[in-house]
């Protein structure tokens, strides 16, 4: 199917999809599981589903930093270093993406999108580890200076991760994650306040080559973004409402089942 022949009906469900999203990406993470096999099962080829879904979902990183911007104070340094180094990774994943045979893509999804689901999966296992890791032994010695040998370790680890955000993104946030907390000492909250800073700074280079040089389909585009936003809005209401972790778990069998369906047919 032609993506320009998404009918009315198909853009409406692009539109819940992406509100669903937005709420899940507020309360728990994984909204691109929602998201990007409902584009695929409205018929867009891979690459482009996945092209329009970064550009449909950037927006909403910038509600989360946005959301912790206190966090990010007395960071200067720090992101002066990693948020340039992620957008120069989201650069080169995005590139890696508009380079990629259909074909090719098509047959690593199932993967992308399990491998996105485990990611989801160990997330708060993750955040425990972190938690008992940083308030012991830490590989820095100090939250904003651990010398030349810290920097290059946070820097190729996060151009790592930004290099996999620009080319599909899920479960990035995971993946920065984990890496901060490898190779920074400082707080759990203020790691996942420079997490979402370094996933926006990915989303973002990778969102603007796409909409200068991918297949991106702009009407969709444009109804999901104004759905991840809403849906944002609503996930923050339902704050406190909802359990993270029950939701999680719902998110993670999508993207498991997802996954599987895409291996089965192909």
């Amino acid at each position: 199917m032609d993506p320009a022949g998404l009918s009315a009906v198909d853009l409406a469900l692009a539109a819940l999809a992406a509100v669903a999203a937005g709420a899940v990406n507020a309360l728990a993470g994984g909204g691109t599981l929602i998201t990007f096999p409902t584009l695929t099962a409205l018929g867009l080829p891979a690459v482009a589903a996945n092209v329009t879904n970064t550009l449909a979902v950037a927006p909403g990183a910038l509600g989360g930093l946005l959301a912790q911007r206190r966090e990010l104070a007395g960071q200067g340094k720090r992101l002066a270093r990693l948020a340039p180094t992620a957008f120069v990774g989201g650069l080169a994943g995005g590139w890696l993406l508009l380079h990629t045979d259909e074909a090719l893509f098509r047959r690593l999804v199932p993967w992308l999108i399990l491998a996105a689901s485990a990611l989801l999966a160990v997330q708060e296992p993750l955040r425990a580890w972190l938690v008992a890791r940083l308030s012991g032994h830490s590989l820095l010695a100090d939250s904003e200076a651990g010398g030349a040998h810290g920097d290059a370790v946070s820097m190729a680890l996060v151009f790592a991760a930004a290099v996999y955000g620009g080319y599909f993104g899920a479960g990035l946030g995971v993946i920065v994650l984990a890496a901060l907390g490898l190779s920074l000492h400082d707080s759990l909250t203020r790691l996942n306040a420079t997490k979402q800073a370094i996933g926006l700074a990915a989303n973002v280079a990778a969102a603007g080559l796409f909409a200068v040089s991918g297949p991106v389909h702009w009407r969709a585009a444009l109804v999901m973004a104004v759905g991840a936003i809403a849906g944002g809005a609503l996930g923050g209401h339902l704050a406190g409402r909802v359990r993270a972790s029950t939701l999680r778990r719902v998110v993670v069998s999508v993207g498991l089942l997802a996954g599987l369906v895409y291996l089965a047919r192909g």
